[in-house]
């Protein structure tokens, strides 16, 4: 769902603890209407299965992939099918702990037991900057669209308002956010699959196209590779953005009453989501269309319904990157916030942060999360082209970052599982161990080549730099907790628990 734009050219107090893999009936749920992390189990099975489908659905696709399309020419269905393998390997691994113990942490909690707490720390705070940024992206991105249909409203009133709303959905309860996610998921998912039946259906010379198309603009227009081989690279970095998203549906698993069945789902059904949606789509667009045409790299999606003479085309498509948006900005403040709910839970966060309100949502860290987000979106009026590129750039990396980790915390975390709970490996990573030292010798790939290339040096040299920051602060605090823990351990203070020696 991720929408984060691709590289231009475009601890307060707390108890120390440890997310422990869970006892019992892999299949079981939590009881009482509480997950395990204390939020209400306020989701339904429909809210997870469309989070699910339609979480690989981010506004990038729609406004990002003509700009991957004039990078690499048709072949940016090679760029988004390895992206889409890289995505379906991370998915599995991560598939893999959240079955075995589903949490709000998702990702960070594994790491923080795995790899240690000071990578927990840093990964969930990236991952937080990462989204809260976004909700600036997506709320700008919003607005300008209403402005165009009211423009008696000015943008930032428009930004202000569905900031509010979204704000008030996802404090009411988990369930509000669930039906709103439910329905913006849907409106997505119809409009893709809409798009390549007329799409399918012209290519073959069914109305409402003419002729069949053939494939010359597949081959024409200097072949299917017209830049060469390494414009495939360059495509990558232009579109891994896009699928920054996939992974929420193992942190809102933990709010569902059968988180084991909901990850299960997901896992199993991301690689049939990922060829329909991306690479389905985005076939359909170059096989129409000649590649090198300004009107695709601008806006291939309209491009194309419009050179079937489909009526409102642009208006139509107007309605889905909203609903797209408002979608991301959706799942950008729930995830946000329960990523700011973990690591409060774990001593990471002020304590305020892991409190729920009545409606067994995590308040205090909804309204952190929103009121970043405020701010940068505040920046991305008055310091677009200063502050707020530089709030992009230095988070625009962090998927890769998260993907890293995912695959270093499952190589350790598989053989926790499967000495204290091997009832809970139901859902396993193909090829183990190989293929994880596959998929992050091809993460540190794309990492080294965003350092070759002038167009993503910037963002991953700043997104380090913000890495290297937040490390820094964790490595600090870590360094301070065993003298804390032992000073209250020597005052006889309850209730200090101490983390776990054992991380082989």
């Amino acid at each position: 769902m991720g929408s984060h734009p691709p590289p231009s050219s475009a601890r307060a107090g707390g108890t120390p603890t440890t997310t422990p893999v869970p006892t019992g009936n892999p299949g079981s749920g939590p009881t009482g209407g509480q997950s395990q992390d204390g939020l209400q189990a306020g989701l339904k099975n429909r809210h997870l299965s469309m989070i699910a489908i339609g979480g690989v659905i981010g506004a990038g696709l729609f406004v990002g992939s003509g700009a991957g399309i004039a990078a690499a020419g048709p072949g940016i269905l090679l760029s988004y099918a390895l992206t889409g393998l890289l995505v379906v390997l991370v998915m599995r691994m991560l598939g893999e702990m959240a079955a075995a113990s589903p949490t709000s942490g998702s990702f960070s909690a594994y790491a923080d037991r795995a790899l240690g707490r000071w990578a927990g720390f840093t990964i969930g705070w990236l991952y937080w900057f990462f989204w809260s940024v976004v909700l600036a992206v997506e709320a700008t991105a919003a607005a300008a669209i209403l402005t165009g249909w009211v423009p008696a409203v000015p943008q930032w009133a428009w930004a202000l308002l569905v900031m509010i709303v979204l704000t008030g959905t996802n404090l009411v309860s988990v369930g509000s956010f669930g039906e709103f996610e439910f329905w913006f998921a849907g409106i997505k998912v119809v409009a893709i699959v809409v798009f390549i039946v007329i799409g399918a259906l012209a290519i073959f010379g069914l109305p409402p196209g003419g002729a069949p198309v053939g494939t010359e603009n597949l081959t024409g227009h200097g072949g299917f590779l017209p830049h060469g081989p390494g414009a495939i690279l360059s495509g990558m970095l232009l579109v891994v953005f896009s699928f920054m998203g996939s992974e929420i549906v193992t942190l809102a698993a933990s709010e569902s009453p059968n988180p084991v069945q909901a990850v299960r789902k997901a896992v199993n059904s991301v690689i049939w989501r990922i060829a329909l949606f991306y690479i389905g789509s985005i076939a359909v667009i170059v096989t129409l269309l000649p590649w090198n045409s300004k009107a695709v790299e601008k806006s291939p999606y309209v491009a194309v319904l419009e050179s079937l003479d489909i009526p409102y085309a642009g208006t139509v498509m107007d309605v889905v990157v909203l609903t797209a948006v408002l979608s991301c900005l959706n799942s950008g403040l729930y995830t946000a916030s329960r990523m700011a709910f973990s690591l409060g839970q774990r001593g990471d966060a002020p304590k305020s942060f892991a409190t729920v309100n009545k409606g067994g949502v995590p308040a205090v860290a909804i309204w952190a999360s929103v009121a970043f987000g405020f701010v940068a979106t505040v920046f991305s009026y008055t310091s677009k082209d200063t502050i707020f590129q530089f709030l992009l750039n230095s988070s625009g990396a962090v998927a890769l970052f998260v993907w890293l980790v995912i695959c270093f915390s499952q190589l350790r975390m598989r053989r926790v599982i499967e000495r204290e709970t091997p009832e809970r490996l139901t859902v396993r990573m193909w090829l183990y161990p190989w293929l994880t030292y596959a998929t992050i010798a091809l993460i540190v790939f794309v990492i080294g080549y965003m350092f070759y290339n002038p167009e993503g040096r910037q963002q991953m040299v700043l997104s380090v730099v913000a890495a290297v920051v937040v490390l820094a602060v964790g490595l600090l605090l870590d360094r301070r907790r065993p003298r804390e823990t032992a000073a209250a351990e020597a005052a006889g203070a309850p209730g200090v628990a101490a983390r776990p020696a054992d991380r082989s």
